[in-house]
């Protein structure tokens, strides 16, 4: 299913027609079960929706298909932040110890790949900013699993980053989290993921609400973001697509979460802001995000925040020397930095013409950017579970496409 043919300002039918041709190969060659595609330009939008719900000749994939938004949730999460940062509940260079005492007195490792009780003192508290950047001190360790004595630690603690849902509630995590040491000092280098799970525990904290009250409330509703939540109701479980991820020895598609049995039709332990589980939405309410965003942190007549935030927001935080200390994928730092929630490109980058593009995909295999300059949104939602480079070439295929569909 395509949009209808109604004109289209400011994108070229006939890229759009070979973007869908692009996308239905995939499908057809049994790469993925289905998908939904939006390009959107001002108020034109185009929509594919292709293949199937599941991994079978089953439901045909629609429009409004549920998916797992994974650390696709960043961005979301970054933006309730910078709410109470604009409302004064938090300071964006403040101390995050009144509201995450957990945090308090850190130790620091001496060697990344040392013993956990060979530490230094942190040489200052942890701050709001340093969580949004991704630079307080505790991630991902790249490294071989099991290699390493914090990744063990934080295996072991239930903090780790990785596919499956956390397990314990936001003060018991938090409390797992305060016995480890850091693997940097804060703000000194970035590594992935773990902040935006503290950044849910600190925005319910300091909001003096569950976290998906807060989303729910002062964003969700305020947006028309109707089906983006923590919990599919059985009402809707019907449009939840199944997820899935290729055997590594053959590369046939298994399931691993289907709507019959889904861990999203109960509700989470962990209320996860940064995606490890957490939120599911559809192509629509992203894009009511992602047109706050470009339109400067409002939407209508409904501001969610100020243009001064949303640009920082969508400003590469990191210098060049930290960039070349945190390891990441291959070739990720080359053309991208990181701003809040999301990367920011830094100049063309054979997708982009120009710097400025904004976003990030998650582990389950949606993906999603921003261009400001060219008032764009591109959203690419399949439940593929992210396994290797063939992903991220799906990925960047569909955005340099998303790009070529734009008129001259």
């Amino acid at each position: 299913m395509s949009n209808p043919g109604k004109a289209l300002r400011g994108l070229s039918r006939t890229r759009l027609a070979d973007l869908t041709s692009a996308l239905r190969g995939h499908v057809e060659r049994g790469e993925l079960p289905g998908l939904v595609a939006l390009v959107a330009r001002g108020d034109s939008v185009h929509v594919d929706a292709l293949g199937t719900r599941d991994l079978t000749d089953g439901p045909p994939m629609r429009r409004d298909s549920l998916f797992r938004l994974a650390s696709m949730a960043k961005p979301i999460t970054a933006v309730a932040t910078l709410m109470l940062v604009e409302e004064g509940k938090l300071s964006l260079d403040g101390a995050v110890d009144p509201w995450l005492p957990e945090l308090a007195n850190r130790r620091v490792l001496r060697r990344p790949d040392g013993p956990l009780d060979d530490t230094v003192p942190a040489k200052r508290a942890i701050t709001v900013r340093d969580l949004l950047t991704l630079r307080w001190g505790l991630g991902a360790v790249m490294a071989p699993p099991g290699t390493q004595p914090l990744q063990r630690a934080m295996d072991e603690a239930r903090v780790a980053p990785g596919f499956h849902a956390l397990t314990d509630p936001p003060d018991e995590f938090m409390r797992r989290l305060g016995t480890l040491p850091l693997l940097h000092q804060p703000g000194e280098r970035w590594a992935y993921h773990t902040g935006y799970e503290v950044l849910g525990v600190l925005v319910a904290r300091a909001s003096g609400m569950r976290f998906d009250d807060f989303l729910r409330e002062r964003l969700f509703v305020p947006l028309g973001m109707k089906d983006t939540a923590f919990v599919v109701p059985a009402e809707k479980l019907d449009r939840l697509t199944t997820a899935c991820a290729r055997d590594p020895a053959t590369g046939t598609l298994e399931a691993w979460d289907t709507p019959a049995n889904s861990d999203w039709s109960r509700p989470p332990a962990f209320l996860s802001g940064g995606g490890q589980g957490g939120l599911v939405s559809t192509a629509d309410d992203l894009l009511a995000f992602c047109r706050m965003l470009l339109g400067g942190g409002q939407a209508g007549d409904t501001r969610v925040l100020s243009r001064a935030s949303i640009q920082e927001m969508l400003t590469d935080q990191l210098p060049e020397e930290q960039k070349a200390a945190s390891p990441f994928f291959p070739g990720f730092w080359d053309a991208s930095g990181w701003g809040f929630g999301g990367s920011v490109t830094t100049k063309p980058d054979g997708v982009s013409p120009t710097a400025g593009r904004y976003g990030w995909g998650g582990g389950y295999g949606p993906m999603f950017f921003i261009d400001p300059q060219q008032d764009l949104t591109a959203l690419l939602l399949h439940q593929r579970r992210m396994q290797g480079p063939d992903d991220l070439a799906l990925a960047m295929e569909f955005s340099r496409n998303a790009y070529r569909a734009l008129e001259d």
